[in-house]
């Protein structure tokens, strides 16, 4: 799921830098559109919507290759759902993030007795470096393209990471890049060339750490008092990922559930 949500933050927060790599185009405004669609909610964090002029860019990203509904189908469903919602035309890109030999990766439409529906695949690993290292909006899928050196590939993402300079853009793409670059190294590889302390700074990095809190702190919940009242689990949902920790260690010695509203009031 992290890696979901990388590429889903660099999707919705470079949009015209996507749009530009994809479309080979200049939009002057773009929007970042919601991900539920009308009928039965499709919801999936590896997924985005970008509305450019007349045309809706569609990207999934994956890092697996079995699913259900299949890739190809639920490809057929969103252009469906899309074209009746928003009446313009639909632009999919499938962008396989980890190398693998499977047939999904290499296929491109979804054909049936009465319908053939397709859509565009990029596999990362075939991608020349080049036009990832040169835009930070990019350089975290650099890690995963074609090299004959991966470390000197690392290296090189590393370099890109030190020259940009906006302080926050860069804690936040290097987090970025230690979630992605994971799908290919090891972490103690990563940390050896990216500084361990921009990286856990960086926005993305903070709200996976806070995701993680919060599903632990929610069995933990259960198992000591069962559901809780939802808008309780809302205040609980909006504490940070050291709150959370926090909690995690107070709450072994709460026994009854005004003891955790009495602990969230001091937080306030």
């Amino acid at each position: 799921m992290s890696y979901d949500n990388a590429c889903k933050y660099l999707a919705e927060q470079y949009p015209a830098d996507f749009v530009r790599w994809l479309l080979g185009v200049d939009v002057p405004q773009i929007d970042v559109l919601k991900t539920e669609l009308t009928l039965e909610p499709i919801r999936a964090d590896s997924v985005t919507f970008l509305q450019a002029a007349n045309q809706i860019l569609h990207i999934e990203f994956q890092t697996l290759t079995i699913s259900n509904p299949p890739l190809n189908f639920r490809m057929l469903d969103y252009s469906v759902r899309l074209k009746r919602q928003y009446r313009c035309p639909v632009k999919q890109v499938v962008i396989f993030l980890q190398e693998t030999t499977s047939e999904v990766a290499f296929i491109e439409q979804y054909r049936d007795d009465t319908t053939i529906h397709q859509y565009q695949v990029v596999r990362l690993w075939e991608q020349d470096s080049v036009t990832f290292l040169a835009n930070p909006a990019l350089l975290p899928l650099a890690t995963l393209t074609r090299t004959d050196s991966p470390q000197g590939l690392l290296a090189q993402v590393a370099e890109q990471v030190a020259t940009i300079p906006n302080r926050e853009q860069r804690q936040n793409i290097a987090g970025c890049i230690e979630i992605l670059a994971g799908l290919r190294f090891e972490k103690d590889l990563v940390q050896q060339f990216l500084r361990e302390d921009i990286m856990k700074e960086s926005v993305i990095y903070q709200d996976i750490v806070q995701k993680e809190a919060l599903k632990l702190i929610s069995r933990q919940l259960k198992r000591r008092f069962g559901d809780i009242d939802a808008s309780l689990f809302e205040q609980v949902r909006n504490l940070s990922a050291e709150q959370l920790e926090d909690l995690g260690e107070e709450l072994l010695d709460f026994s009854v559930v005004t003891d955790l509203v009495a602990w969230l009031e001091q937080q306030n």
